[in-house]
């Protein structure tokens, strides 16, 4: 068997215990170009695919639920620390690292176990999974790898621009859901000039179905896109 199909054999046997009353979950995927051309110092040869940036537990007005260590009633037990969640990442840490990478350096080097370390305690302690970063993990790396941005918005990299209400309901089309698009802004241009870019795609869960089931966002804009008319460049990868 390999690593994988004993990951899910695993994740299958796994209990969920109960924690704070939350509505669903937040999938944000990013996309490089985009998180790295704004003056980020960031790894080389960035990934040419939506990665990673976490995945959320929020209430029902969208509001993200705050970290365990500013509110530990989040959790009905006391999640596993950050230092014991990554050993238990050692089945699927090739597949994490392609997925989910730091694309910003820590002093000029990459960490991605920094990265692991601060989604965990920013938002997996306060999960389903309080006590099993393993199920965690594994679950927003298989519905990444299940929901392809690239495959479902109906645009590709390239320098025109895109409104933004197209590509909601392209996805909604395509998927049955209203995703959330956040949008940066690519500095270095006039106010009246400024391009707004595809930053994050974020696809919503219901909690109640385990993450797999997906809703609308209650929220269709983030970022700096405030209006579905908005314009927004798709930047294509400068390492194609």
């Amino acid at each position: 068997m390999n690593r994988l199909l004993l990951a899910v054999a695993v994740l299958a046997t796994l209990q969920v215990p109960a924690t704070s009353e939350f509505d669903f979950y937040k999938l944000s995927l990013m996309w490089p170009p985009s998180v790295c051309n704004v003056g980020k110092e960031c790894i080389p040869d960035i990934p040419k695919m939506f990665t990673i940036h976490g995945l959320w537990p929020q209430y029902g007005d969208d509001r993200p639920v705050p970290p365990y260590n500013k509110d530990p009633s989040c959790a009905d037990i006391t999640p596993m620390s950050s230092a014991d969640a990554m050993s238990q990442l050692r089945f699927i840490e090739g597949e994490l690292t392609k997925y989910w990478p730091n694309l910003f350096t820590i002093d000029g080097k990459r960490d991605d176990q920094f990265f692991w370390r601060h989604e965990w305690e920013s938002h997996g302690m306060c999960s389903n999974y309080p006590h099993d970063p393993f199920g965690y993990f594994y679950k927003a790396f298989s519905l990444t790898t299940q929901y392809n941005p690239l495959e479902v918005m109906g645009i590709q990299p390239g320098d025109e621009l895109h409104k933004v209400g197209t590509i909601l309901e392209t996805v909604r089309q395509n998927l049955g859901a209203y995703p959330q698009i956040a949008c940066n802004t690519l500095p270095g241009t006039a106010d009246r000039w400024k391009i707004r870019q595809l930053w994050e795609i974020r696809f919503c869960f219901n909690r109640a179905e385990l993450l797999s089931v997906l809703r609308d966002c209650p929220n269709k804009l983030a970022g700096t896109c405030s209006e579905e008319t908005d314009l927004i460049r798709f930047p294509p990868n400068p390492f194609y």
